[in-house]
């Protein structure tokens, strides 16, 4: 993970990662957002340290459908343009909330979208490169493709992935754009960018193998790269196999907060553990 590998320790984030990692250490149980099925080993040596529950995935039903704000930000209404897109053409791209990509990444990235001449819609925050560089997009980008692309400064997510033109998900592997992805069926691109997103990478690419690996700060990227991948997951045959095998993660996922499944017999316990404690307390 990114911040343990930092040499410069003096960093905010840095700062307030190692804090959590203090903190943690004085908790009597954990409770993740995470399912026993998807990283058995990793839960299994959590355990041996102190109770851990496993209790995800946090998506309530009918969420791609919710009118709930997710964010300050002004949302985008996407839903006229991805109607008037054929099933499964629209590549989604976005960064999340909060990670940043310099100037050189990301218009690497956008030749290798137009490159690839498939329909998207790229949630591009204005801030993603710098404060000062608004508009970081190489000249003539969203002209050049305003045919088949939207290009938004924020969307909700989930109404994009749930919508049916939905067909790949270029993300930087934030956890909860990675489960999304999956309640949606959507298999993913990934350009992760620092913490836990390239171990999230690992277990899309590696583990799932519900995702392409487009590579990350940590490697070169370049258009030729970009569009190629974009191919393999939106117009070849590996592309509609990662949504199959997506489709069977989802099914795990729904499995698991099923009234016997892992999820939920891991938060009953929690429950139990929590009230057996309080009785205790009261006496």
């Amino acid at each position: 993970m990114s911040y343990l590998q930092e040499s410069d320790t003096s960093s905010t984030v840095h700062k307030i990662i190692f804090k959590a990692f203090d903190q943690v250490r004085g908790a009597d149980s954990i409770i993740c957002n995470t399912v026993q099925e998807l990283e058995p080993k990793t839960i299994s040596a959590l355990q041996l340290e102190k109770p851990f529950y496993a209790i995800g995935p946090i998506l309530p039903e009918g969420f791609t459908k919710s009118k709930l704000k997710t964010s300050l930000w002004t949302e985008s209404d996407c839903n006229k343009w991805l109607d008037s897109k054929p099933v499964g053409s629209v590549l989604y791209v976005s960064f999340g909330s909060y990670a940043h990509i310099s100037k050189k990444e990301l218009e690497e990235i956008a030749l290798g979208i137009a490159d690839s001449e498939v329909n998207f819609v790229w949630a591009l925050r204005p801030d993603t490169v710098s404060s000062i560089d608004p508009d970081p997009l190489p000249k003539g980008f969203v002209d050049d493709t305003r045919d088949r692309g939207l290009v938004v400064p924020w969307c909700r997510q989930i109404e994009v992935l749930g919508h049916k033109s939905a067909g790949g998900f270029l993300t930087h592997c934030g956890w909860n754009s990675i489960l999304e992805s999956i309640r949606c069926e959507v298999p993913l691109l990934c350009f992760p960018l620092l913490t836990d997103q390239f171990t999230n990478r690992k277990l899309v690419v590696r583990d799932w193998t519900i995702g392409i690996d487009l590579g990350g700060i940590d490697t070169n990227v370049n258009r030729r790269d970009v569009s190629k991948k974009i191919g393999r997951l939106m117009k070849e045959e590996e592309g509609n196999e990662m949504k199959l095998r997506v489709k069977e993660v989802r099914k795990t996922l729904e499995s698991a907060i099923s009234p016997i499944g892992s999820s939920q017999k891991n938060f009953d316990s929690f429950i139990e553990v929590m009230m057996t404690r309080s009785r205790s307390m009261a006496k």
